[in-house]
């Protein structure tokens, strides 16, 4: 099983009976909501998605961003000289799981 999640494998350790110790990758909900989020409207180059997610560390971001593009909750396309980031259906899957409703319905 663990071959199947190497985006959160950041060092395997031994292996005792079937079980794999490991140093892993945390990600936050909260993050990749935010991350989603910007996109939600409109695709955005990296600089404007980077500013506007409020993801502090650029290696965190890089990260989220790696994890949303290999996961297929966004796409990245060049553009001249930029990259653009846009969300994808899946995206939106994940995006609405965390998204409620405001309207005065309560479903």
């Amino acid at each position: 099983m663990i071959d199947q999640f190497d985006d959160f494998i950041i060092q395997r350790n031994e292996q005792v009976l079937d079980a794999v110790k490991a140093r892993t990758r945390d990600f936050s909900t909260l993050s990749l909501i935010k991350l989603l989020y910007q996109l939600k409207h409109q695709p955005m180059i990296f600089s404007d998605l980077y500013t506007k997610s409020m993801i502090r560390m650029k290696k965190s971001f890089l990260n989220y961003l790696h994890f949303c593009v290999n996961y297929k909750f966004i796409t990245k396309k060049s553009v001249g000289q930029n990259v653009v980031y846009s969300i994808t259906e899946k995206g939106l899957t994940m995006l609405n799981l965390f998204t409620q409703n405001h309207d005065g319905n309560d479903q």
